[in-house]
């Protein structure tokens, strides 16, 4: 991944804030097919291993765990809140018109060597943990024991798991760092007048306290 100093982060805390917060992730492999990607959601088991271990599950029909029991390194995408970045945002554009459209963005790469696990205790704990880590802000939090005990087998057997000790991980935060406190304070201005809620832009204000 491209990474300007500016927009480098390899603090294994903050990449894991961002990993649980967005754990929906694209999951990259290459084989005998060529290059393949889906989306899949992942739990982060951050206490294992050197840098944490990844976890999820596949549907057994699904062509990319022929690349994955193969076991060569695959690549995790997970993709933080984003942003276009208006050049009219920017108050350097009045004083000499020096702007260009930009797009910010979070994104945390993780890599390792997939393990695939057949075990319906295993795939028990991992769907129990995913579900728990969506549902836990609900009012009313739905649980896998709400669903017949039967049925939830016969889910099991549909699906297989996987899990990846992440080798090496690396993070991009791209939120105007590389630009004057004027024009930052303007692409903040600009992202909260359309939204003020717009996850970049709190990331932004947390990034100029930091920084303040």
């Amino acid at each position: 991944m491209y990474r300007p100093s500016a927009f480098r982060e390899d603090r294994i805390e903050i990449l894991h804030q961002a990993i649980v917060a967005y754990p929906l992730a694209m999951l990259v492999t290459s084989g005998a097919c060529g290059i393949s990607a889906d989306l899949i959601p992942f739990t982060l088991h951050s206490d294992a291993g050197e840098r944490g271990v990844l976890k999820a599950h596949l549907a057994k029909a699904n062509s990319q765990l022929a690349d994955l029991r193969v076991g060569t390194e695959a690549l995790v995408i997970f993709q933080g809140p984003q942003a276009y970045v208006s050049p009219s945002w920017y108050p350097t554009k009045r004083l000499h018109g020096k702007v260009v459209p930009t797009w910010n963005y979070v994104m945390v790469q993780a890599r390792g060597r997939p393990v695939i696990i057949d075990d319906p205790d295993w795939l028990r704990m991992q769907i129990d943990a995913l579900t728990g880590q969506q549902e836990q802000y609900r009012p009313e939090p739905w649980s896998v024991t709400d669903a017949p005990a039967a049925y939830i087998e016969g889910q099991l057997k549909g699906i297989t798991g996987i899990e990846i000790s992440i080798d090496r991980m690396e993070g991009k935060w791209k939120a105007s760092q590389n630009h004057p406190a004027s024009n930052k304070a303007g692409v903040i201005d600009g992202l909260m007048a359309q939204n003020p809620l717009l996850p970049m832009a709190l990331i932004m204000h947390s990034l100029a306290d930091s920084k303040g």
